[in-house]
């Protein structure tokens, strides 16, 4: 990692991403601070020492003052009313987000003519639990942290956004939004539906299931634990996806449900499964070292790159 002076860095949004995020970049040596739209959250935060303030436009202000780093990370639903204030008064200031489907918020970027500046982000990490109570400097440790490599990327605060992932203790995935839209749909959209509709059955059953329920049960519905409303910020965004791989799932347990009632197995099932769980747990990343930002096709060739599997580590 280089020696640089660390960009200032503005967080609009202090919940548990956005202020686990500033917790992190403060503690990592940047100069930063945040918005909360909540009084109380913002309250909290300036208890613990951190400069969060409910003045959305004072924070962008000293955020163009500063030619700060600009991170969304506010739950879909809000984000164009937070774009529509950068555009006004932090217009040329660099820009990420840490929201959780990267499409929809490209387009929003766009619609306010901030593209130009613009990085997606998406740190692949958090907890069932949200607000600044729930803030952990430590949170992207050794986390996956997917930055956006779409087409008209600039190399400087592509470089930026991810000097700071790796600053907070994450490894760096290069993305394109709509890749990463259809991935995450899989492997964290799909999860939360499932571990809601696991829930249901369970308490279903009533106290006796319940009260016999251990490790397979918790761990299955841990999500449902978070907030209906993060849930749905979460997962709505990216219905488009999310339902080509729930039709999907229903077509693999209907065809369990079937063999279960016709030959009283669940072989397929239970093997593929078993095989795909192997596949994930021997899945070995590498290290992509041989592209530097800026350099010609150097966003195909971090896309590339990031298909396959690599990952950065640090920058040279």
């Amino acid at each position: 990692m280089t020696s640089a002076k660390k960009a200032p860095v503005c967080v609009l949004g202090t919940g548990l991403i956005g202020g686990s995020l500033l917790r992190a970049a403060v503690g990592a040596g940047y100069d930063g601070w945040g918005y909360n739209r909540s009084a109380a959250g913002a309250r909290a935060a300036r208890a613990d020492g951190f400069t969060v303030t409910e003045d959305l436009p004072a924070a962008l202000r000293r955020a163009a003052d500063a030619d700060a780093l600009i991170v969304v990370a506010v739950p879909m639903p809000a984000v164009d009313h937070i774009l529509s204030s950068i555009a006004t008064f932090a217009p040329h200031c660099a820009l990420t987000d840490v929201v959780s489907v990267k499409t929809p918020v490209a387009a929003a970027v766009h619609n306010h003519e901030l593209g130009a500046r613009y990085v997606g982000g998406h740190p692949m990490a958090g907890t069932a639990r949200s607000g600044w109570a729930a803030t952990d400097p430590g949170l992207f440790r050794d986390a996956v942290w997917a930055v956006g490599v779409d087409e008209g990327t600039h190399a400087d605060p592509w470089t930026r956004v991810a000097r700071l992932a790796l600053d907070c203790g994450s490894v760096v995935v290069p993305v394109v939004a709509e890749e990463h839209d259809r991935a995450v749909a899989r492997i964290s959209h799909l999860p939360h539906v499932l571990a809601e509709a696991l829930a249901l059955s369970g308490a279903a059953g009533g106290d006796l299931a319940l009260g016999l329920a251990a490790g397979s049960f918790r761990d299955g519905t841990r999500v449902a634990g978070t907030a209906p409303d993060m849930v749905r910020a979460i997962c709505e965004p990216n219905s488009d996806a999310l339902l080509d791989v729930l039709e999907e799932t229903l077509t693999v347990l209907g065809a369990a449900r079937d063999s279960l009632r016709a030959e009283r197995t669940l072989v397929d099932l239970v093997e593929a499964g078993h095989d795909a769980r192997q596949r994930y747990e021997s899945a070995r990343r590498w290290e992509i070292t041989d592209v530097r930002p800026g350099d010609h096709n150097w966003l195909e060739d971090l896309r590339t790159a990031g298909q396959r599997g690599g990952v950065i580590t640090r920058l040279n």
